[in-house]
């Protein structure tokens, strides 16, 4: 089934199922999708219903407006996100001429970004540009109540639900945090959530060994910027992610993880861009590290003013999953 919050009813927004084609909406009788996660054996069949009637009869529903949204969870109570992608942090240690620790393959990486307040699908993004202002294209999965020490099959048994997520980082922020021994916090806003929250079943055969095997594509000022595919190059799936997060303490309904930014390793430095010939990339980070390595420095600067990304994914039959991502970048607030 498909899932959306719309921006009304209060800070946790109204939930609504949506039908499979993402043009109509309907009210179900609870309200958000958080009372909906902390009561799933219940909620989920009640949902179930109303999504197939709604997908039964074109008449039912109203026309559902993705700028209407907010990102499914306006808030959560905790989203941590991964680097399941190991080629994203080889090509960093590469672009400083550094190698990457053998325990890198064998324990994921993971932040605790600020969960308190998401900016929804649609809205701006609000930031100096003297701050690196950058996108990171990703994959995230929301989970039911795990407990500690759950492994990574236990974990992948709560996986409730999948959307994608641009997760904003501050590049001009990061070294000076990192520095500090503590990680991050000012350069890691608010991040902003796929319109619609799908159940794995609705991925058909694209979910498989807790991954996503789809083209994650991206485009950035409406031109082609990447199309890696989010099943490949995945080091970590989603049960050994959430099975990290488990380690030393519980985790609740509700809890967002992410695979961290999608990217596939490249037959060669130089045709790893879409012009060239390549899947490209899910954030300018990475583009530059590619023009550093090639060309001794960055010949891409970071978000500007106006600037717009677009993250979504298609089926194989070209229909969009989770609706769209368009975030504008705003910096003169």
């Amino acid at each position: 089934m498909k899932l959306a919050t719309l921006k009304q009813g209060g800070r946790d927004g109204r939930l609504v199922v949506v039908s499979r084609d993402l043009s109509r909406y309907t009210l179900p009788e609870i309200t958000t999708l958080q009372a909906a996660l902390d009561d799933w054996e219940k909620a989920k069949p009640q949902l179930q219903k109303v999504y197939d009637e709604l997908n039964a009869d074109t008449s039912k529903g109203e026309a559902f407006n993705p700028e209407a949204c907010h990102s499914p969870l306006p808030r959560a109570y905790q989203w941590a996100d991964g680097s399941a992608y190991l080629n994203h942090v080889e090509l960093v240690r590469k672009a400083r001429n550094s190698e990457v620790p053998e325990s890198f393959y064998d324990d994921p990486l993971m932040y605790q970004g600020g969960s308190d307040s998401f900016i929804g699908p649609r809205d701006e993004v609000l930031a100096k540009p003297e701050w690196g202002i950058d996108f990171e294209a990703e994959v995230v999965v929301i989970s039911g109540d795990l407990k500690q020490g759950a492994t990574p099959e236990e974990a992948a048994k709560e996986i409730r639900l999948v959307m994608l997520v641009n997760d904003v980082s501050l590049r001009g922020l990061i070294p000076a945090e990192l520095a500090k021994g503590f990680g991050f916090f000012q350069s890691k806003p608010a991040s902003a959530f796929s319109p619609v929250a799908v159940t794995p079943d609705e991925l058909g055969d694209a979910w498989k060994d807790n991954k996503v095997h789809l083209p994650l594509r991206v485009t950035l000022n409406n031109k082609p910027f990447g199309f890696p595919n989010a099943g490949q190059d995945m080091t970590f799936d989603f049960g050994r992610l959430l099975s990290h997060v488990v380690k030393t303490r519980n985790a609740v309904a509700g809890t967002i993880v992410g695979s961290g930014t999608v990217s596939n390793k490249q037959d060669n430095l130089y045709g790893s861009s879409v012009d060239n010939g390549g899947v490209g990339y899910c954030c300018l980070a990475e583009l530059r590290m590619y023009e550093t390595i090639e060309k001794s420095q960055p010949q891409t600067s970071f978000m500007q003013h106006g600037d717009v990304v677009a993250i979504e994914m298609l089926d194989d039959a070209g229909n969009n999953i989770f609706g769209t991502i368009i975030n504008r970048v705003n910096t003169q607030y």
